[in-house]
């Protein structure tokens, strides 16, 4: 097939999408995820074909022999302004503020495409946020309705927990019978933060609670810092992506006032050997594990810390154990903080 008038060659690409990607073009999109079901809502991935002037989503548009489509004309550009209007007239735009500004492809594509005037009225009933889940923060007025966070959430979680309320301009993406997600089976996963594209689900921000306590002088500051983090985080800093700058996140910390600076390398690793155990017992006890029924376990001591939810009962006495030597030996009362790529991590920090 042909795009922009350069012949380009595919086998088994799912769709003509895919193509135009092989062929180095990006694509707008806001609902397209290749490893998930096609949706095709957001129209900002149309197409003209050359043949024919009809315009198609090229995420649900089968790639054939001998088709001619342009990906960027005066129709398509005119086309894409609207939607973007459109969806900007029903969001709140206080983007200086919003933890996904600088990130947010919204507002990524807005500036690329020149969207600067809204000529469309908001109309859209304004909603309160849902601050109920200890791991995520869901605030209504900024959802595009891209259903991302709905497919992840049944296709990839197997939860099913997000998903489409009420109809036309009153439709929500929420739990079902207007529940919070804390009164939901919600696992604290976090993939739902980690698709969506604007500031309608994000992770928790504990940035604040983490000055606070190290302005205080009667706690005593221990960070611990997940492995995936210090491969991760020199991105932000402009480095090269895997770069490890852990001696560097150490330096900083020490820097702010942390006392202790602990590395959960080991602590990772005996949980990969664990899970690992685990796994292969239930395999050879032939335990088909995606069919038993869902059981609370008996926690007579109320919910587990972190450590607990990593290593079971004895890492929530580990850590039991070291938070009253350490708290008897300084005289000051431990507060730990957790540097974690994992939304369920932060759940279980902020149950502790």
């Amino acid at each position: 097939m042909y795009v922009d008038g350069v012949c380009v060659p595919f086998d088994g690409e799912k769709n003509v999408l895919a193509v135009i990607r092989k062929a180095g073009i990006d694509m707008p999109m806001f609902c397209y995820y290749s490893e998930l079901s096609t949706f095709g809502a957001c129209r900002m991935c149309v197409v003209e074909n050359e043949q024919t002037g009809k315009i198609d989503a090229s995420c649900s548009m089968e790639a054939r022999d001998g088709l001619r489509i342009r990906t960027n004309t005066d129709r398509l550009l005119k086309h894409r302004r609207t939607i973007l209007s459109l969806m900007l007239s029903s969001h709140c735009r206080d983007c200086t503020v919003c933890e996904k500004s600088g990130h947010c492809r919204l507002q990524e594509l807005a500036r690329r495409f020149g969207v600067y005037n809204i000529p469309f009225e908001d109309t859209r009933p304004h909603y309160d946020k849902d601050w109920s889940s200890p791991a995520v923060v869901c605030d209504p007025n900024k959802c595009i309705l891209c259903g991302d966070c709905v497919r992840v959430c049944d296709e990839l979680q197997g939860m099913g927990i997000l998903n489409f309320a009420y109809r036309g301009s009153n439709v929500q993406v929420m739990p079902a019978f207007d529940r919070k997600l804390s009164e939901t089976h919600c696992i604290s996963c976090g993939q739902c933060a980690a698709v969506c594209l604007t500031g309608a689900i994000t992770v928790r921000n504990e940035v604040e609670r983490a000055w606070h306590a190290l302005h205080d002088p009667a706690l005593r500051v221990v960070v611990q810092i997940a492995p995936a983090v210090r491969v991760a985080l020199g991105e932000a800093f402009g480095m090269k992506p895997g770069t490890n700058v852990l001696d560097k996140l150490v330096a900083s910390l020490r820097l702010m006032g942390a006392d202790e600076v602990y590395d959960m390398t080991f602590a990772a690793d005996m949980t990969v050997m664990e899970e690992t155990a685990e796994f292969l017992r239930r395999m050879e006890a032939g335990i088909r594990f995606g069919e038993l029924q869902s059981e609370a376990p008996d926690m007579p001591f109320g919910l587990g810390t972190g450590a607990g939810v990593i290593f079971g009962t004895t890492g929530g006495v580990a850590e039991a154990v070291a938070r009253r030597v350490m708290e008897s030996e300084s005289k000051n009362t431990l507060q730990a903080i957790a540097y974690s790529a994992c939304a369920a991590q932060t759940a279980s920090a902020r149950r502790s």
